[in-house]
């Protein structure tokens, strides 16, 4: 299975009232070990101001992005990216909302039948009742991130990889996989 750990910085928290995404990032696990076998990272240019409320979150402020490509620059790379791979995603939801929501607007579809795993939903039924956040997660499996001052979408994607490792030890079988298409219902 080919595994792509995927996390997405964003303008707000809702593509449905005009937020937009700002970062993109993914990382693919090498199979045999899960060691980093590549990654995939954009900036994107919103097309609209990035409240300062969320620039406090990730650190990208409208001049970091003035001059990157729009997303639909970007899309067909980011769809050849996680073709053929199962997305790992902490809070599926959120992310997949969003790159759905940006697909649409670049009049593109087809990823509504991508697997999907969802590290919230692990964590949580794992570890009932506690903090499942990546933070959280990361300080339960001692993973180190002291250089994480802020959010940014290739490092969450990177420490994600070995979020998922750590959850993989925990969970008795194969983690569940969903699809895209249950998540932007």
């Amino acid at each position: 299975m080919r595994l792509i750990m995927l996390d997405t910085e964003t303008t707000g928290v809702s593509a449905k009232n005009g937020d937009r995404m700002v970062e993109i990032g993914a990382v693919e696990l090498c199979p045999h070990d899960l060691s980093v076998k590549s990654t995939f990272h954009k900036y994107i240019n919103p097309d609209r101001p990035i409240p300062l409320r969320v620039v406090d979150i990730h650190g990208i402020d409208d001049e970091r992005v003035k001059d990157e490509p729009k997303f639909n620059s970007v899309a067909q790379d980011f769809l050849d990216y996680i073709a053929g791979g199962t997305l790992v995603i902490h809070n599926a939801r959120f992310d997949l909302g969003f790159i759905s929501h940006e697909l649409a607007l670049s009049d593109m579809t087809g990823i509504h039948d991508t697997p999907v795993i969802d590290t919230l939903e692990v964590a949580r039924f794992l570890f009932p009742k506690q903090k499942n956040s990546l933070d959280a997660l990361c300080d339960r499996f001692e993973i180190e991130r002291g250089h994480r001052v802020l959010h940014g979408a290739l490092l969450d994607s990177e420490l994600l990889a070995e979020v998922y490792i750590g959850l993989t030890k925990h969970h008795p079988g194969d983690l569940p996989v969903k699809t895209v298409r249950d998540y932007i219902s």
